[in-house]
């Protein structure tokens, strides 16, 4: 639509569900285009002419067995060619096109992903600058390790690939518009965040702000300890654990076991673990462990891995790697097997549900507005690896809480706000209508008009306390 003469031009496009992006195209006459199908394992993109709103075609055609997963790597080069971020080899990886779409090369490979350094987990923009100059594109990426985040660069054609970032742990970079420059936001699990300015080779030129650890003197807060389980299968799962400072392997703890578990939704990093920290060693002084690891699909190490839970996300799958965590868990001397519990806020709380009534394994459970059943969830999210009700009544069925609710084993605390408008609270009217109907006693809590985010103060604080009053009455 023209603003001096606003009328509207419809584009012409092959059938569609979605519309995930739109990118002007450098030349300024025409834009970049991409939609997905309902079942979401197709995307396509397409240019579009700026004034005529003209369809110019098809460029890229991207397909997946369980999802297409939308990224915002797509970048315009000089050349008339372009960087595109695909996971068709199984992994999140570069590639180069022509300006028609025809390949020139993939660019970064192996058995590892790209991934952005910061944001939410369903952000997947890891390129943080191109170099036309020399040929050189800037990534962040898993390749040292899925629990740390590094800046790596590489050729146009795949050759020198460099890691720039040396200190291990997470860096957060953000380049200067030049590129000569970027700004690197770096913690490990054990050291406070920091700021330093570099040159893009990694060189180290001036500190802009350092840890400091002397803000928290006096607190005696401790850090996690990294390690892995193993699964039955062998798979190493990332797993971190937090022990108070007078720990002593001769006794046994009760243990609380954290979780998200969503797909490439990874808990477990080699950062500063920020505010969290605080309210688990909350719990360390009241003679708890508190342990978090994640489960295969929830990595972000690949696409493969995330395609296991095609049709049957949040259930009977992932929970097999969970149940091998805590046994091996419950198998250490230190952890007391008979006072372990689990608790989780969004898709956590899902398996906090899903691990209280389909196993166990726990004495008692917090759950944080649960999903309780895929159909009273959005079609976007929901429907990428279940897809629609109709074509998948198995899968909603075995992944349905509300179920499998007359099974629930141990005291469990329910929490909800009546304004969220993401889980919509049906999902644990639903649930709490079954456990009444078993005649099942449990506890809840539900905080009036607040959203799937408790941004307001006393209510992070009732919380917060009401789990730590849960878990000293229950666990």
């Amino acid at each position: 639509m023209e603003v001096a003469h606003p009328r509207i031009k419809w584009v012409k496009l092959d059938s569609y569900e979605y519309i995930c992006r739109v990118k002007w195209h450098p030349d300024n006459k025409r834009f970049a285009l991409q939609t997905m199908n309902r079942a979401q394992t197709e995307l396509d993109l397409f240019y579009i002419d700026r004034k005529t709103g003209k369809n110019l075609g098809r460029v890229l055609h991207e397909t997946d067995e369980g999802w297409v997963n939308i990224n915002d790597d797509l970048y315009f080069l000089e050349s008339g060619d372009f960087l595109w971020q695909s996971e068709r080899d199984g992994y999140a990886h570069l590639y180069r096109f022509r300006e028609d779409g025809q390949l020139i090369n993939q660019v970064t490979s192996g058995p590892w992903a790209l991934r952005s350094s910061g944001g939410p987990f369903w952000l997947r923009r890891s390129v943080v600058n191109i170099d036309e100059k020399n040929s050189q594109v800037y990534f962040t990426a898993l390749k040292k390790s899925s629990v740390e985040r590094h800046l790596y660069r590489i050729g146009f054609d795949g050759s020198g690939l460099e890691r720039v970032t040396k200190d291990n742990g997470v860096h957060k970079v953000g380049f200067s518009p030049d590129g000569q420059y970027y700004l690197d936001s770096y913690s490990n699990s054990s050291t406070l965040p920091s700021l330093t300015l570099h040159k893009n080779d990694g060189t180290n030129l001036h500190a802009l702000a350092k840890p400091r650890p002397e803000l928290l003197q006096g607190l005696n807060l401790q850090t996690p300890e990294l390690f892995t389980i193993p699964t039955s299968d062998g798979f190493p799962m990332p797993a971190q654990i937090l022990k108070p400072k007078d720990f002593d392997s001769g006794k046994s703890y009760p243990l609380i076991f954290h979780i998200y578990g969503g797909p490439s939704a990874p808990t477990v990093f080699d950062q500063w673990q920020g505010s969290s920290l605080f309210f688990d060693n909350m719990l360390l002084d009241r003679g708890y462990l508190v342990v978090k690891f994640d489960h295969r699909s929830a990595t972000a190490i690949s696409k493969k891995l995330e395609n296991r839970l095609i049709k049957m996300m949040s259930g009977p799958i992932e929970i097999v790697d969970i149940l091998d965590g805590i046994h091996w868990l419950k198998s250490q001397s230190y952890i007391d097997p008979d006072r372990v519990g689990i608790w989780g806020w969004s898709g956590g709380g899902s398996f906090t549900l899903n691990a209280m009534t389909n196993t166990r394994e726990f004495k008692a459970g917090i759950s944080g507005a649960p999903v309780t059943d895929w159909h009273y969830y959005d079609t976007k999210w929901g429907e990428f690896a279940m897809k629609r009700p109709q074509d998948n009544p198995e899968g909603y069925e075995k992944t349905s809480f509300v179920k499998s609710a007359k099974n629930l084993h141990g005291r469990l605390l329910l929490i909800h706000g009546t304004y969220d408008d993401n889980v919509h609270p049906q999902n644990s009217w639903h649930f709490i209508d079954e456990l009444i109907k078993e005649n099942i006693m449990f506890d809840m809590m539900f905080y009036p008009m607040r959203k799937h985010g408790f941004r307001d103060k006393p209510a992070r604080i009732h919380r917060q306390n009401t789990m730590l009053e849960f878990w000293q009455k229950n666990l």
